[in-house]
């Protein structure tokens, strides 16, 4: 194990289980992103499923207790690293709604009273040991967002993204309930995936939808519903100007990737996870490997792109 370039501690990293299915050009994309800015990781060991969507529904202690079960890993397994004392090992957790389950399960515990103590209990009676809190939740864009590493991405970009209009999503999971997720200055007007992306060369537009719900949660029982919600979202990108969508998030890619009907003359609107066009734009990765997963064709973007590029060469 080495420890990342220009800190004292490593990453720990928590791809949970759609960043091993559905989601895994998002999986690779961060990997080669984080790998290109210097930064080195280590995936958190025999880790499980956080329940993210489903188990809450079922079992309240569930919903926390799967959570907090790999925050209980994350420390075991930072304390045998050889790391400086004092400091939270920091969790990286790209996926949206995996990052706000263990968000929601950490406060719980810390926060919860009774009820909290009590979870914390049951979970250390199976586990063998408590959560003692040292370890630091992260999203990635909270990491990306910060000093150093903005310089690296600034010094890395290879092919900046000029001309190429997009719309940031962020969806509700990294910014609500945002007394216990949210790491944005302002949570009901997010600016890390606009910096992030204005910073490789691209033109965030403005515009009023980047924290309304895609209704994934609801995407079976109630189908109809979330298309209209989806639809919302990608025509309000459109009138905005943007030549793509932008998210961090893996079930709101699904609904925005596979529920747009566009109407007569228009074109399905390409939807991009933020790590794909950041490793785009540093040359880094297998951007087109990623994009043949995609349902909706990202080629009209990139043909906007590669014409921006070509127009100012």
């Amino acid at each position: 194990m080495t420890e990342r370039t220009g800190g004292n501690e490593k990453y720990l990293y928590y791809p949970g289980c759609s960043l091993h299915s559905t989601a895994e050009e998002f999986n690779e994309s961060m990997q080669a992103l984080l790998g290109a800015l210097g930064f080195v990781w280590e995936e958190l060991s025999d880790w499980n499923c956080c329940g993210a969507t489903p188990a809450h529904a079922q079992s309240e202690f569930l919903g926390a207790a799967l959570p907090l079960r790999n925050l209980i890993l994350a420390e075991r397994q930072a304390e045998t690293w050889d790391r400086p004392t004092g400091g939270a090992v920091e969790l990286l957790v790209p996926c949206a709604a995996c990052y706000s389950a263990f968000r929601l399960a950490e406060h719980e515990v810390r926060e919860g009273g009774e009820r909290g103590r009590e979870l914390g209990r049951e979970v250390a009676e199976v586990m063998g040991r408590p959560f003692e809190g040292n370890v630091a939740v992260r999203h990635p864009l909270e990491v990306l967002g910060r000093q150093e590493a903005a310089d690296r991405l600034r010094a890395g970009v290879e092919r900046p993204l000029t001309g190429l209009k997009v719309a940031c999503y962020y969806g509700c999971l990294l910014v609500r309930p945002s007394e216990v997720v949210s790491f944005e200055s302002d949570p009901e007007h997010p600016e890390s995936m606009d910096k992030l992306m204005t910073l490789l060369g691209a033109e965030p537009v403005r515009w009023s939808y980047k924290t309304d719900c895609c209704g994934q949660s609801m995407a079976v029982a109630e189908s109809g519903l979330v298309s209209e919600l989806t639809g919302r979202i990608v025509r309000a990108a459109r009138g905005a100007g943007a030549y793509a969508l932008v998210t961090a998030c893996p079930l709101c890619m699904m609904n925005l990737d596979s529920r747009q009907k566009p109407g007569p003359g228009e074109r399905a609107l390409p939807v991009f996870f933020f790590t794909e066009l950041a490793c785009l734009a540093l040359g880094v990765g297998r951007p087109e490997a990623w994009f043949r997963r995609h349902l909706t064709d990202v080629r009209p973007a990139l043909e906007v792109l590669e014409a921006k590029q070509s127009a100012s060469a």
